[in-house]
């Protein structure tokens, strides 16, 4: 159960014995009597008027009151509310030289790009990562949520450009690389989106279940873009299906959008309720002190003991 009100320095509460005090003095101490000479008048004691008389000389006491809350430092505890929970997601773009094949209007490397920068538009509030690999792996952004990086990446990472140790596809290699920079995260889930169109020999000889699993282990799910003619590689596959993803094999273009489309659909973000929040909390005593003042100022003009 949430308390009534929080303070920020509650042990000066106990101050709120000297308004106390003070209200049990006003309304217990005896007031002056003044008896006016009439003729034949008989003298009666105004209860009601000696009630209204002393609820005037509260207020002082009460405004010390408020003073005494004021310097405990009054908080109030926000709504909890849900925020999106982050997802690491890390890009895995093949650059072989067979990513140069034609796709349509463009080369394989091109559309992947292409599709890949369309995604990063539904996944707003995400991190992401882009490696490239062939035969050797580069990290070409880190993990982040500026994804402007992304944008400048497609003309100097083409396939074309590169020297000859990109040529090769080692898928293997790749995803421990990706595993390594996600590791290191540990705010959010993590994901690698896998794009390549070839087969990897590193994942024969049961390599791929050894890379399924050290992935699973750590929270990693793959998906898979296989981005080629043909069927996509039992490998691939099995590596989507052991940590919680899965392959797709584009026909075109619009295809390939569509997937990246799915992928987002299929791992939607989280949401996370967040914490209640203490905020200074001023405003409903300070008002209630200005309305006693205001009191005190409008009964100065009236409603006072008089000795004569």
């Amino acid at each position: 159960m949430e308390p009534f009100a929080i303070f920020r320095h509650p042990s000066v509460l106990f101050l709120l014995v000297l308004p106390a005090a003070l209200l049990l003095w006003t309304w217990n101490r005896r007031g002056v009597s003044v008896a006016l000479p009439f003729d034949h008048a008989r003298h009666t004691t105004q209860r009601k008027l000696l009630a209204l008389l002393a609820s005037v000389a509260s207020l002082p006491a009460l405004v010390l009151g408020i003073a005494v809350v004021l310097l405990a430092g009054p908080q109030a505890l926000s709504e909890p509310s849900s925020k999106r929970a982050l997802t690491n997601i890390q890009f895995c773009v093949d650059v072989s030289g067979s990513m140069m094949e034609k796709f349509g209007a463009q080369d394989r490397y091109e559309a992947a790009m292409d599709a890949i920068n369309g995604f990063l538009d539904y996944r707003k509030g995400d991190a992401f990562g882009l490696t490239f690999f062939g035969n050797t792996v580069l990290h070409w952004v880190p993990l982040t949520t500026d994804v402007s990086a992304f944008r400048c990446a497609p003309p100097f990472m083409h396939p074309r450009n590169l020297p000859n140790w990109f040529s090769g596809t080692s898928i293997a290699k790749a995803l421990r690389a990706c595993r390594t920079v996600l590791i290191e995260r540990e705010e959010g889930d993590r994901m690698i989106l896998l794009v390549s169109d070839g087969f990897s020999s590193d994942l024969s000889g049961g390599q791929d279940e050894v890379v399924a699993r050290e992935l699973a282990a750590d929270g990693i799910t793959v998906f898979a873009v296989h981005i080629a003619e043909g069927a996509i590689p039992k490998e691939i596959v099995r590596i989507t299906a052991l940590t919680g993803g899965e392959a797709f094999k584009p026909e075109d273009k619009d295809g390939l959008a569509h997937i990246f489309e799915r992928i987002d659909q299929m791992k939607r973000a989280r949401l996370e309720k967040t914490q209640p929040e203490a905020s200074d909390a001023f405003a409903p005593y300070c008002l209630a002190g200005l309305a006693i003042l205001v009191l005190m100022l409008l009964s100065a003009f009236g409603l006072r003991y008089t000795p004569w």
